[in-house]
């Protein structure tokens, strides 16, 4: 069986999962993403509560993510003004990675209560 590890295939695997690390990196992310793919949209400070993230922190991540297409941000026409964000189709595109993240964060968070 003749392998598949040329150093071009190499090359463009690492540059694949460099992509996506800059895209989903920091700590807050997936977690984000996580909430908005599974419960829909949220106004501001209802996600900053339910993911317990600083208003600062949120809104930094927020914009990285509207900036990468993952996050939509609809401004409400109400008084005071309201903001909701929604993970954009894009975003479920993740929606496989997020679950294995999930599975394997369960089942890693178990192997250490084991032993």
């Amino acid at each position: 069986m003749k392998s598949n590890h040329t150093q071009k295939n190499c090359s463009n695997v690492h540059l694949a999962i460099q992509d996506t690390l800059y895209v989903v990196s920091g700590k807050w992310k997936l977690v984000i993403l996580a909430i908005l793919v599974n419960d829909g949209k949220m106004r501001f400070g209802e996600l900053s509560r339910h993911a317990g993230i600083s208003p600062r922190i949120l809104s930094k991540e927020l914009q990285e993510m509207e900036m990468n297409k993952l996050v939509s941000r609809t401004v409400m026409d109400t008084k005071p003004v309201t903001v909701e964000y929604a993970a954009t189709e894009y975003a479920d595109s993740l929606k496989e990675v997020i679950d294995a993240m999930i599975k394997w964060g369960q089942s890693h968070r178990e192997a250490i209560k084991e032993s």
